[in-house]
């Protein structure tokens, strides 16, 4: 199984929507036509002329260029490799998410409806879905577990400030998973009146595809900063590393990558590999997933012999999914991803040393899992490697996170 060059990386599944043995649209027959006229909509607005310059100038005006930018202390204190930060979080509302965002409220907006549902973890997809929802005139009801709501109080306040619903899911774990769910159920009963926005790489195809195609303004941001900063050349050596959830960051840190040789740009993923004296986890990439059906999409999924969905654990809500993007799953079938994990306490001794050396990155705890491995590799590296790490979120909605367990020294805002 290739990588095709020159093809997206969306567009290389086949005609059951399936990238390799991952991936389709394995939905109930109700939602069967309400995906197809999403998918019809899509198809026909991602070339369009108007909408790409609506998009664009979003992107540009209301969104705005994040930052690209070298790591001194960080790097000199470890020494090897040189170490860049792409700080997503200067992005509108902190976090990658406004990309999907914004293009699902444009969506919505074309379709004639009013009305949106979403699911959230970390909470930033809902603070950042209920950003665009304002500004474009839109009703938005967040789906989020109730385990998360307690952990991610600060976006909680945030999207009941934008005149967002929030619904708690008090289901299974209470955790993301959960809210995906029941999100799916909602829309399954108000798919005539009702914009589906997952906010995340995962799902029937057609969602993976809207935001995959969203947040690749990352990459397309990213290449033409290294261009500038390495004299018009992409580095000989060039690590591009991001934490891996549902993954819809990764995919838009690679994707204009894509199709240069592995070893020249290695792209690395890091998923949450949970407390360190614990068995729970939320790595299906780098711990043993198994080939399974979740939330629309053939995926590798933590489950156990009989295909129950197993429990997780991670300190990240955001990373803290059974499962992931099936474009992730083709990557590594493919060989082009390393994946790899960080446990709770890695990531918590990321925070400290990067407050320590370069406060004003600020990542929250879903890249300190990609800053992680950044620490740990960097040192073994010489000094003409380059690795730059997705900072994809702000650490604002972790403080009581980093409070608790690390005390107030390192939870200054």
């Amino acid at each position: 199984m290739k990588i095709k060059k020159g093809t997206p990386l969306i567009d290389q599944h086949d005609k059951n929507f399936m990238y390799g043995k991952h991936g389709g649209e394995l939905v109930p027959i109700t939602l069967k036509k309400p995906i197809s006229d999403l998918r019809k909509l899509f198809e026909r607005l991602r070339y369009n002329k108007s909408f790409l310059r609506e998009r664009d100038d979003y992107f540009k005006n209301w969104v705005g260029e994040t930052s690209f930018f070298k790591l001194e202390n960080l790097s000199h204190h470890l020494g090897g490799a040189q170490i860049w930060c792409k700080k997503v979080s200067d992005a509108r509302g902190g976090a990658h998410k406004i990309y999907g965002a914004v293009v699902h409220a444009m969506l919505c907006r074309r379709s004639g409806r009013r009305l949106m549902a979403t699911d959230t973890g970390a909470g930033f997809n809902g603070k950042l879905m209920a950003l665009a929802c304002k500004h474009f005139g839109i009703s938005l009801k967040v789906f989020m577990g109730t385990y998360d709501v307690e952990r991610q109080s600060e976006n909680v306040k945030a999207i009941k400030a934008l005149d967002a619903t929030i619904i708690p899911v008090d289901t299974g774990s209470k955790t993301l998973v959960d809210a995906v769910s029941e999100c799916n159920r909602y829309w399954m009963a108000n798919c005539q009146t009702t914009h589906m926005a997952i906010g995340s790489t995962v799902g029937a195809n057609i969602f993976t595809k809207i935001c995959a195609w969203s947040t690749a303004q990352i990459s397309r941001e990213l290449i033409v900063q290294i261009k500038d900063e390495f004299g018009g050349e992409i580095p000989k050596k060039l690590k591009l590393l991001n934490c891996i959830g549902g993954g819809s960051s990764a995919i838009g840190m690679w994707n204009s990558f894509m199709d240069y040789p592995k070893s020249q740009v290695e792209f690395v993923g890091i998923e949450a590999g949970g407390p360190r004296n614990s068995p729970l986890h939320a790595a299906p990439l780098s711990k043993g997933g198994k080939l399974g059906v979740l939330h629309g999409a053939m995926q590798y999924v933590l489950m156990d012999s009989e295909a129950n969905i197993m429990p997780t654990a991670s300190i990240s809500a955001g990373l803290d999914y059974p499962g992931v993007s099936s474009l992730h799953c083709f990557l590594k079938d493919c060989d082009r991803a390393r994946y790899t994990n960080a446990d709770d306490e890695s990531v918590l001794e990321a925070h400290k040393l990067l407050t320590e050396l370069e406060p004003d990155v600020r990542p929250s705890l879903e890249p300190l899992h990609a800053f992680s491995e950044c620490i740990r590799i960097a040192p073994r590296l010489n000094p003409d490697t380059v690795i730059v790490v997705n900072a994809c979120g702000e650490v604002l909605k972790d403080i009581n996170i980093i409070r608790k367990r690390l005390g107030n020294k390192y939870a200054q805002i």
